[in-house]
């Protein structure tokens, strides 16, 4: 496993919780291998190592609701603690080291969590109320690998200034590229930005208009993002994750939820952010240093740049190292504007 020990102690995504059923899964996070599994108990993450031989567990099956090994059929309960071993006689006790190591693990906005420290409540998980909310309809994008580094990835993501050259057509206009000043704030356990106005279209409807995006920086992995048409009241929201296989690899994972067109067919609005992220896994997957700069002097900053400023700015306090180019010093209060101000909102 990569040691972070601001990743290793956190909620990461692994996987949409549809594709994790009764038949195991084997996800890469941080390069330990885990295997993902159903039982009548719920979702369970345990490391997809046998403890006997070494044997890949998600090769294997659930039976009874143990998670049965491919190799030699030991099987393990819900707790990860071997129940039987088939080359024994059942009276023989098993020995206690016979278990696997199971990892915290929740099912929230259809999404599978997991945390390796086995130290955090649900309640550390990021907020997303659309899901919940039923003036919104909910749904998945499609996974989408990317060979980046998560850091690099998300910072994507938070990029206001890219839409009108990288979208060009799809959701931005590069007649219209001006980005307005705005302020990001700490606001009780992650950034925010102001409402920034930017000339755009929605959801490639084609129908271009001012738009009020604001962006949130929930975890190192996690962000948000809320679009506001003022003239007619329309909100399409996103939350923003990837799960971090490796160093090079990512999975970007993303809901989108809309309170309009709510008739209008689901596949639309992912074949749509298929074509999205597609448009940025060529311009991400180049980008050097493939690590993300920590020092905010190594690379040349805009007033238009802050929501990645401060993105920066965090991950440099947090101390994160997967994924991140922390050669320099994290220099505070260091930017080309206004300082982003971590004062409660």
């Amino acid at each position: 496993m990569i040691q972070d020990k601001v990743l290793t102690h956190d909620w990461l995504a692994a996987a949409y919780a549809e594709s994790v059923t009764y038949k195991p899964i084997q996800v890469m996070l941080l390069g330990e291998r885990i295997v993902l599994f159903r039982t009548k108990e719920g979702v369970h993450a345990f490391k997809d190592l046998c403890i006997h031989r070494g044997a890949a567990l998600s090769g294997g099956k659930v039976v009874n609701d143990c998670l049965v090994c491919p190799y030699h059929g030991w099987e393990y309960n819900a707790d990860g603690k071997c129940v039987k071993i088939p080359q024994q006689p059942p009276e023989r006790v098993i020995p206690p080291k016979a278990k696997t190591v199971k990892y915290g693990c929740i099912e929230k906005y259809g999404i599978i969590w997991v945390d390796l420290s086995n130290s955090l409540k649900e309640t550390d998980l990021p907020d997303y109320g659309e899901f919940s909310d039923s003036d919104f309809k909910t749904v998945g994008a499609p996974p989408y690998v990317m060979h980046a580094a998560a850091p690099r990835v998300v910072e994507n993501f938070l990029d206001v200034s890219h839409l009108a050259f990288v979208h060009d057509g799809s959701l931005g206009d590069h007649n219209y590229p001006l980005i307005p000043n705005y302020r990001v704030y700490w606001k009780g356990n992650r950034y925010v930005s102001d409402e920034i106005p930017v000339y755009a279209d929605a959801d490639a409807t084609g129908n271009y208009a001012t738009l009020y995006y604001t962006y949130e920086i929930l975890r190192p992995t996690t962000a948000r993002l809320k679009k506001v048409n003022r003239e007619n009241g329309e909100i399409l929201s996103m939350l923003f994750t990837v799960v971090p296989h490796h160093e090079r690899k990512t999975t970007v994972l993303a809901l989108v939820s809309r309170n309009y067109n709510l008739d209008q067919s689901d596949e639309y609005y992912k074949d749509f952010q298929n074509i999205i992220i597609m448009e940025d896994a060529p311009v991400v997957e180049n980008q050097r240093p493939e690590e993300l700069p920590l020092d905010l002097q190594a690379e040349l900053h805009l007033p238009a740049d802050r929501v990645s400023i401060a993105y920066r700015k965090w991950l440099g306090e947090l101390g994160i190292t997967f994924g991140s180019d922390v050669s320099g010093k994290v220099k505070k209060n260091v930017t080309t504007g206004e300082s982003v101000t971590r004062t409660e909102a």
